[in-house]
């Protein structure tokens, strides 16, 4: 099972690593869904935009405070790419933002930026494993859809779909939102809040492909590794599992007791 792990590790690094710098010209340092109107027409020129709104609607979502007494003064940014997130955060709560990822191409140049931004003191790449008392914890995750009371598994056709995702995405497996819950309880957190914005994020994949398929991004993806070339072709896979409802982009948000 290690081994399954560290090879997984290993694939997941490496897209990074090698797809950061296509990514960021393209995109910018955000390197998340956006979120849109459900049904709208994304373009590549208002995913910026999008990208923001994400982050301000998780925030919102999760009942985290503008008000200058309430906002949150250290935030953890697990997953931080080049640390779009984090700047973001920052610049808004005046907060100290400390950044974790796997890629340290991706932590070298969010350093960078960090640097460029005035706030190389507050960006770190480390990872906090305890939540503050009082704490707010905000996860946004791919799911599969939750089983019916009459189900022990997904049908075939769903899991069929859903092993494609995974496969082309280094997930070692997907759980339910339910599951997610079950989890948060577990481990006595409160105020335990979940959504589904799947319809929120859909319009997002077609504005990747849009890129995928312009001559920049193909001569990149000719030139790359596998892995890059692996997770180009599992967008598809994306769009057909939210289309059959079976995939789920969920949040959740919960408190760590005080």
């Amino acid at each position: 099972m290690a081994g399954i792990v560290d090879e997984m590790q290993k694939e997941v690094t490496e897209f990074y690593e090698e797809s950061s710098e296509i990514w960021e010209s393209m995109w910018g340092d955000h390197f998340h869904q956006g979120f849109y109107e459900p049904g709208v027409e994304a373009s590549l020129s208002e995913s910026r935009s999008a990208q923001i709104r994400m982050i301000d609607e998780a925030l919102r979502f999760a009942g985290v405070s503008d008000e200058p007494s309430k906002r949150p003064k250290r935030v953890v940014d697990v997953g931080c790419g080049i640390g779009g997130t984090s700047f973001y955060i920052a610049e808004k709560y005046g907060a100290e933002c400390h950044g974790i990822d796997m890629s340290s191409v991706q932590i070298q140049r969010a350093e960078t930026l960090a640097i460029s931004k005035g706030l190389a003191d507050k960006f770190m790449s480390e990872l906090s494993r305890v939540t503050a008392p009082g704490g707010i914890i905000i996860v946004t995750c791919v799911c599969h859809r939750d089983l019916k009371p009459y189900e022990d598994s997904l049908p075939p056709e769903e899991d069929n779909v859903m092993n494609k995702i995974n496969t082309a995405f280094y997930h070692p497996e997907c759980y339910s939102p339910s599951d997610f819950v079950k989890l948060a309880k577990s481990l006595s957190l409160q105020d335990i809040k979940i959504a589904d914005w799947s319809d929120y994020v859909t319009p997002y994949y077609p504005a990747v492909m849009k890129t995928v398929l312009t001559w920049e991004t193909l001569e990149f993806l000719l030139q790359s590794g596998p892995q890059s070339r692996r997770r180009a072709l599992g967008i598809p896979y994306l769009m057909e599992g939210y289309n059959m409802k079976v995939l789920k982009y969920t949040i959740l948000a919960c408190r760590k007791p005080e």
